[in-house]
């Protein structure tokens, strides 16, 4: 792999960080037990206190197990992740791999609930602004085919996204806007890694009709810049771009940006100006992303903090605009309160939000025990690894002790008995794009990251389309 593709590689996926699991797969550990490392207690009354006092039985005094991990069927089982869910106006859900089935399925079984039972209108992805829009027009109105949007879309450092979980979950929000054209559930990209030629056509169309003394100067600043290419090859050369370039290319989408919010709509015009100025706005988001100088190691940091926090007002930008309610779907480690990785990222979307929304963000993070996932190699091919059962001592390894197989556990609310567990440091998966990863494996406080956990047993690698 390049330096360039190297280098997109960590910008639109997440940083990868590993865990020590076992390496073959063995039984399940028993349903309840005492944590791991605790002397075996003396009687059977001595047994059962000792067993109530463990993190993983007081987890399971609250924990509501999930009927089954597959979009269909009846919703009845989520009515209690629907009482945690309460006010919130944006539920990040996370995944712990970036290409396992469950991941997926449970986010298509969890935006069917939060559809028809609470209100949610938006489901946002780790993609571009752009390609959100091509998407969204698939789905609000049947334009194009959904099979070339994805393939031409979600391809390079986005292809895990290109799966039957993901088209099976566009499919059911294409159904459901058939029946409900006056009260769609659209589709957001909040990524900053592309800016398609679709924001170019937009911008210069609403300077055209309402604003036509800014369309020549908004046709200069974005002269060179229009991608004539697909998303990987367009990234690559424009790394390969010296860097005073790139940072003079940021400065004259900068100006674009200034010349539109300038002149504001009123009136009728009010919210057309609003969406060319977002579009503008996310130009500008991909051009800041690529000023930063790669090859200056205390740069990395600087971008991944652009990047989260960019994702963070993309989000927040279009649930005030719309109102629309929205299902968030990335990797644990954007969507968690804190940061996995202080390293690598600063903070992440999740805090940028909660400091943003308040309560009215939930993080959800989604971890499992064992199984298999998809990822690129250390030759930078895609290849199914498993992994085996999570090792004592890491937060996997207790959570999978809990009394159901799979389940969702408020972790705000829990028992005096897991308080401390869930306050204390445990190592987790943290599998990103590219496995083994490049980061240390990251020791991560629970009750500090998420609000709610939705366990799982096991998992399987998603089936890639492409």
């Amino acid at each position: 792999m390049n330096m360039h593709k190297a280098l997109l590689t960590a910008l639109l996926v997440p940083l990868g960080a590993t865990l020590a699991v076992a390496p073959t797969a063995s039984a399940a550990p028993p349903a309840a037990s005492v944590s791991a490392g605790a002397a075996a207690p003396a009687g059977p009354e001595e047994a059962a206190a000792a067993a109530f006092r463990s993190p993983e039985a007081a987890l399971g005094r609250v924990a509501h197990p999930l009927r089954t991990t597959e979009p269909r069927g009846g919703l009845a089982d989520l009515r209690p992740f629907g009482r945690m869910v309460g006010d919130a106006r944006v539920v990040g859900l996370g995944e712990a791999t970036h290409s396992s089935h469950e991941f997926f399925t449970v986010k298509h079984r969890v935006l069917r609930y939060l559809v028809e039972e609470k209100g949610f209108r938006a489901f946002a992805l780790e993609a571009p602004w752009s390609t959100g829009l091509r998407l969204d027009a698939y789905l609000l109105r049947g334009e194009g085919d959904l099979k070339q949007i994805m393939d031409e879309e979600f391809r390079g450092d986005y292809r895990w996204w290109n799966n039957a979980e993901y088209r099976d979950l566009f499919r059911w929000m294409r159904a459901y806007n058939v029946k409900h054209p006056k009260d769609p559930v659209r589709f957001v990209g909040d990524d900053g890694g592309f800016a398609g030629a679709e924001l170019y056509d937009k911008v210069s169309a609403y300077a055209a009709k309402a604003r036509p003394e800014l369309a020549p100067r908004l046709t200069e600043l974005y002269r060179g810049l229009r991608p004539a290419t697909d998303a990987e090859t367009y990234v690559s050369d424009y790394l390969s771009k010296p860097i005073a370039e790139r940072k003079e290319l940021a400065e004259r989408t900068g100006r674009a940006v200034d010349l539109l919010k300038q002149r504001p709509g009123t009136g009728a015009d009010a919210d057309a100006h609003a969406w060319a100025l977002q579009h503008a706005t996310a130009i500008h988001q991909m051009t800041t992303l690529y000023a930063f100088d790669w090859d200056d190691p205390k740069n990395i940091s600087d971008a991944m903090l652009h990047r989260d926090r960019i994702m963070a007002e993309n989000i927040a930008w279009w649930q005030q605009r719309t109102g629309d309610k929205i299902v968030l779907a990335a990797h644990n480690s954007h969507l968690a309160l804190k940061t996995y990785v202080p390293g690598h990222y600063p903070k992440v979307q999740g805090g940028f939000l909660r400091e943003r929304l308040g309560a009215g963000y939930l993080s959800v993070g989604l971890t499992f025990d064992r199984g298999s996932f998809n990822a690129s190699g250390q030759d930078g091919g895609a290849r199914r690894f498993t992994v085996g059962p999570a090792a004592p001592g890491t937060a996997e390894h207790t959570l999978d002790r809990v009394r159901h197989r799979d389940y969702v556990v408020d972790l705000r609310n829990a028992p005096a008995a897991a308080r401390a567990w869930l306050a204390a440091p445990h190592t987790v998966k943290n599998i990103g794009a590219t496995y083994p990863g490049i980061a240390d494996a990251p020791q991560i406080r629970l009750a500090d990251s998420h609000d709610v956990l939705i366990h799982l047993h096991r998992v399987e690698a998603a089936r890639m389309l492409k």
